[in-house]
């Protein structure tokens, strides 16, 4: 199939943007995309593509930005249950942490996780997917974590790989376990530190290999944070999951700076997410390094604290940005990355086209899949979307709505409608 009559096609070709370069969106004007075999064939000008393939199917863009899929580097997709109470309470006044301590926040979605059946899950799961999807998220990171023993943990896992397999967005898996200190062990944290090292994770391996052995290895995160995980803690837990074959990820600087993003850099992970208050020092390590620092500006938002990812300060250093949405139940139950891409405008004060490739290109490679997915390119993968709007500034400048027409997932093409998507 031949996409044609783009008012800009948004490229976002030539790999992951560093620095000063981000926002680099390699536009053709009255452009066409080439679709063959789920993948794309070929690039250019509305002109060139029909010379060059005259007998194809089409489908015309009518004038509108022809873009890559969004990728959505950082969700917390899968759990039970919701916390509008304790929103409430924030909004009241009580800090996050205190809710923490109090046996809120990530602990009661724990308690509802726990106690909910694999359809549960995936029925409760399953509508936020389709949101994403209809807003232009054509692949996810998905994260377990709301289980934080075993038995719960893979229960999560095997309702992603269920939900992976039944819809068009494609999910990539990390293992959370070292989310946050469980109740069972709060007076001794490095006993479930040590758990987490010495079963849950030899445990996970073996499950994998049984259960899912035609996907990538999951990645395996640590939220490195007061009230969580020591510094100490999270390289115990990252070396023993690397020993074990797992790629990285980290939790840093939400609330404190204990060197979570520096650590993430010297043992390569893919990412460092949140990064609110990252030191100087934390900043140049990652700009030395290929680990994507993930700014999750939905969760400064959701939490109605005036602090957000120094985004500037990254790409001074020369460092790689992403942007996520966080989507989860206690802060951020956002399923748009339009509106994370507002929001990192506003507050990280990116333009409009720094946002959109720190949610495309970059976004992929904070998963490790810049190869394959971000941008429009020949034999990548043919993920993109229609927007309903001439010009790709208007992604950022307008939030509150979906700007998104049409979806094109592995060459298949999605027409977003009112309340739902469906085949065109």
């Amino acid at each position: 199939m031949l996409i044609h009559s783009a008012s800009q096609l948004l490229t976002l070709a030539g790999g992951p943007q560093r620095g000063k370069a981000l926002g680099s969106l390699g536009i053709i004007r009255d452009g066409a995309v080439l679709v063959r075999d789920e993948k794309i064939a070929a690039v250019g000008t509305t002109d060139e593509l029909r010379r060059a393939y005259p007998d194809e199917p089409t489908l015309d863009a009518g004038r509108c930005v022809l873009m890559p899929g969004f990728v959505d580097p950082h969700t917390h997709l899968v759990w039970a249950g919701d916390r509008a109470d304790e929103f409430e309470k924030k909004m009241a006044g009580t800090p996050y942490l205190d809710i923490l301590a109090a046996g809120g926040g990530i602990l009661s979605t724990v308690r509802a996780t726990r106690t909910a059946s694999l359809e549960t899950l995936m029925a409760e799961t399953r509508p936020r997917m389709l949101r994403m999807f209809r807003n232009g998220t054509t692949t996810a990171e998905a994260k377990t974590g709301y289980g934080l023993q075993t038995s719960t943990e893979l229960r999560l896992l095997k309702a992603l790989l269920a939900l992976h397999d039944e819809s068009p967005l494609d999910l990539v898996f990390t293992f959370l376990g070292a989310h946050a200190v469980p109740a069972e062990h709060k007076d001794n944290p490095q006993a479930y530190a040590d758990e987490v090292v010495n079963a849950m994770l030899p445990t996970l391996k073996e499950w994998w290999q049984t259960h899912a052995p035609r996907h990538a290895p999951p990645f395996v995160d640590v939220f490195c944070e007061t009230g969580a995980f020591t510094l100490e803690q999270s390289r115990q837990i990252l070396t023993q999951a690397a020993a074990l074959g797992f790629p990285l990820k980290i939790h840093a600087d939400e609330f404190d700076n204990l060197g979570g993003a520096a650590l993430a850099a010297e043992l390569g992970a893919a990412s460092a997410d949140h990064l609110v208050v990252t030191s100087d020092a934390d900043i140049q390590a990652l700009a030395k390094s290929e680990t994507v620092a993930v700014a999750l500006p939905c969760t400064p938002f959701g939490l109605a604290e005036g602090r957000y990812t120094p985004a500037q300060k990254l790409l001074e250093a020369d460092a790689l940005l992403a942007v996520a949405t966080d989507c989860n139940p206690g802060t951020s139950w956002n399923e748009s990355m339009q509106f994370a891409i507002a929001l990192a405008c506003r507050y990280m004060k990116l333009t409009p086209a720094q946002a959109i490739a720190a949610a495309t290109i970059n976004a992929a490679h904070a998963l490790r899949r810049a190869d394959s997915i971000g941008s429009i390119e020949v034999g990548k993968q043919a993920d993109m979307l229609i927007l309903s709007v001439n010009n790709y500034q208007q992604v950022g400048y307008r939030y509150g709505t979906n700007l998104v027409r049409h979806i094109v997932k592995r060459g298949q093409i999605y027409s977003v409608d009112v309340g739902y998507y469906r085949t065109a």
